[in-house]
């Protein structure tokens, strides 16, 4: 059982069976996931962000603290799919679960 004010960590990447590290994976702009050789990894990027959101939901967590600009855990800024570096405005798809939610987010780089 989780107690208040405890922090519970998790990866939804992880969840989803991604492993660490992996190769760089970014958002592109059809909201598919791909990673720096061209694979499309969306389905476990989505199915992670699902399973993560069940977790903060079955604890009733009210903040969340994400990695910044990351496909999954980015917040208002993510890399704009060309493995340049370069960001653009836009969430993670685990982030995007958690603002429809309104959960506090707090943003770590």
């Amino acid at each position: 059982m989780v107690r208040a004010g405890e922090a519970i960590p998790l990866c939804p990447e992880q969840l989803a069976g991604l492993p660490t590290p992996r190769p760089p994976a970014e958002q592109q702009e059809d909201g598919s996931i791909k990673d720096i050789h061209g694979k499309d990894i969306s389905t476990q990027f989505n199915h992670g962000a699902l399973e993560a959101l069940k977790i903060v939901q079955l604890s009733a967590a009210s903040h969340v603290y994400l990695k910044s600009k990351s496909p999954m855990c980015g917040v208002d800024k993510i890399y704009d799919g060309h493995f340049t570096g370069k960001l653009i405005a836009g969430d993670g798809i685990f982030t995007a679960l958690l603002k429809k939610l309104k959960i506090k987010i707090t943003v770590i780089d």
